[in-house]
């Protein structure tokens, strides 16, 4: 039977806030569209309470394990029977896809030969059968078999309107806690997610960039080194990884920010001490002092040392990732000097 869709999406209400306590010393994390309180953030990762992600059900629990589950999280409804070929090779299709939403969708599975009274009262005539409810009623589904492309799709298109995963959702608070300077409630987050899933690699970024912050720089080393070979070359790494060098220079460099300042004091056009000195003072945290003194240097002398201070910028930017807002205006400032 071809497959035909049987509802129009409807729009999602999503209204996550998030709420960071500290008492005794455990990470608290709430958001007000979960109906279980206060969790903490490894609860979270969990997915929602510890509840798994598929289960079977039956025509009494089917109130409790799809109507009032959806009023939390949208869950998908798939209606099959053992004697069912292409049910065998769906079934398999959509727990995948629902397992990777982390917790943002649940699915529930009903044998219609078992239980036929929830198919018989939804006119279900022909299986597989896929329903997703959201708040308490239907709102997409198909019919047949689909390839594993759409099936993804279709799990995603529900995703995306529970919004974010929990586990996205705490690693949108320790972004958050380390960008406002809380780097133990950022480290504590950090560490919950890789307790689950050490080979994390958002996670072991930010983790490296928290012992970077604490200046240890063979922690970050070792954090980083933990990354798999297959992710050596994304954003998140390549950041770290290029901020440890940074700290490196800075830390090999002979002499003190005192001393790179009083060179500057008696010679402006030490370029030298300056670059020496953007490099301390980002290692040490000023950042808007560091790009200051490298985009001084390009503002006297672009090609000074083979370009060497526009060259310092582009690592720094690559350290501090292209989004940031420092990243973003100090790209603006260097094309003003550049193309002046």
């Amino acid at each position: 039977m071809p497959c035909k869709p049987l509802f129009a999406v409807a729009p999602a209400r999503n209204a996550a806030t998030r709420d960071l306590l500290s008492a005794s010393g455990t990470l608290i994390y709430g958001n007000e569209t979960r109906l279980a309180g206060m969790i903490t953030v490894d609860q979270l990762i969990a997915g929602n309470n510890a509840a798994k992600p598929v289960k079977d059900t039956s025509t009494e629990a089917f109130m409790t394990d799809v109507i009032d589950a959806s009023m939390k999280t949208p869950v998908i409804v798939d209606f099959w029977a053992e004697w069912c070929q292409p049910c065998r090779t769906l079934g398999p299709m959509l727990e995948r896809a629902v397992a990777a939403t982390n917790g943002a969708v649940r699915m529930v599975k009903l044998n219609i030969e078992e239980h036929p009274e929830i198919p018989t009262q939804m006119r279900i005539q022909s299986i597989p059968a896929v329903y997703a409810f959201k708040d308490g009623r239907p709102v997409d589904g198909f019919v047949g078999a689909l390839p594993e492309a759409q099936v993804k799709a279709f799990v995603q298109r529900l995703a995306g309107k529970a919004g974010p995963s929990p586990l996205d959702e705490a690693l949108e608070v320790a972004k958050q806690a380390f960008a406002e300077g809380d780097t133990a409630t950022a480290e504590n987050i950090y560490q919950q997610i890789l307790q689950r899933q050490p080979d994390h690699v958002v996670a072991l970024a930010g983790l490296a960039r928290c012992a970077l912050a604490a200046n240890d720089l063979a922690d970050a080393k070792d954090i980083i080194a933990r990354v798999p070979a297959a992710a050596a070359k994304t954003a998140e790494v390549v950041s770290v990884l290029t901020a440890i060098e940074l700290a490196e220079r800075a830390a090999a460099a002979t002499g003190t920010l005192g001393e790179f300042e009083h060179r500057l004091t008696r010679d402006p056009q030490d370029h030298e001490a300056r670059l020496e000195l953007a490099n301390a003072l980002f290692a040490g945290g000023q950042r808007e002092a560091a790009v200051a003194h490298l985009l001084q240097i390009v503002k006297a002398d672009r090609e000074w040392n083979e370009q060497a201070a526009r060259k310092q910028l582009v690592k720094l930017f690559e350290a501090m990732g292209p989004t940031d807002p420092l990243t973003v205006q100090t790209r603006k400032r260097l094309s003003s000097i550049l193309f002046s």
